[in-house]
């Protein structure tokens, strides 16, 4: 198992390590590469000890080490108005919304008024500088995971709608990781037609259903 999480890990952290917390690519410098090489050290000595959880274990070497007692709450209420501040624009009108679920978890919801086309998963063009916004605080918050949740309405076959919730997310997440976020800290999921915000008896409501969802969860120790 090891043998495919670690030069997965490796790749990431290269790819990210290579840019500033603007997403800008640049050149690592010796110091940098010494402190890559540690970060990998720790994800392979995270691995290896958290034998149960390896994959935990990589993920809290990749981020350079959790978060523990106060400084969860801290960190994520922090992250929180940054977030709040970068995609005030957007939740004043009602295409995004975030909530905060807990001390280590806050959840942003888009809808297809910015993401997406009925039975597509494709982007849409005007979602991009949303998601730039997300992503630049993502790259600044790097002890966290994300959990992408991609939805659908309820026209089509229940197989068809979880197949096109799952790509919806994995577009999300390309685009995420295109942008420097640390694919370690992805995780993708589609979930159809459940859970939905609205009534599917409207177009509406349907809009409200065709969303993405991240969960931005603090890496604990």
């Amino acid at each position: 198992m090891r043998k495919i999480v670690i030069p997965a890990l490796i790749s990431a952290l290269l790819l990210s390590a290579c840019a500033n917390d603007l997403g800008d690519k640049r050149s690592m410098n010796n110091t940098e590469t010494g402190a890559l090489i540690g970060a990998v050290g720790g994800a392979a000595i995270g691995a290896a000890v958290d034998k149960n959880h390896r994959g935990r274990g990589a993920l809290i070497g990749a981020v350079g080490g959790g978060l523990a007692g106060g400084a969860i709450g801290a960190y994520m209420d922090k992250q929180a108005k940054d977030l709040q501040k970068q995609l005030a624009p957007e939740i004043q009108v009602g295409n995004i919304t975030l909530q905060r679920l807990s001390d280590s978890q806050i959840k942003v919801t888009m809808t297809s008024t910015t993401g997406f086309d009925t039975g597509s998963a494709v982007l849409k063009s005007g979602f991009t500088p949303t998601l730039d916004k997300i992503t630049h605080v993502l790259n600044q918050y790097g002890k966290t995971t994300v959990g992408i949740v991609g939805y659908t309405d309820n026209v089509g076959k229940a197989d068809y709608n979880l197949a096109l919730s799952q790509r919806r997310a994995q577009s999300v997440s390309d685009y995420l990781t295109a942008h420097q976020v640390n694919a370690v800290r992805l995780q993708v999921e589609g979930r159809g037609v459940n859970e939905p915000r609205a009534s599917n008896a409207t177009e509406a409501g349907r809009a409200l259903n065709r969303r993405v969802e991240l969960l931005i969860t603090a890496v604990s120790n």
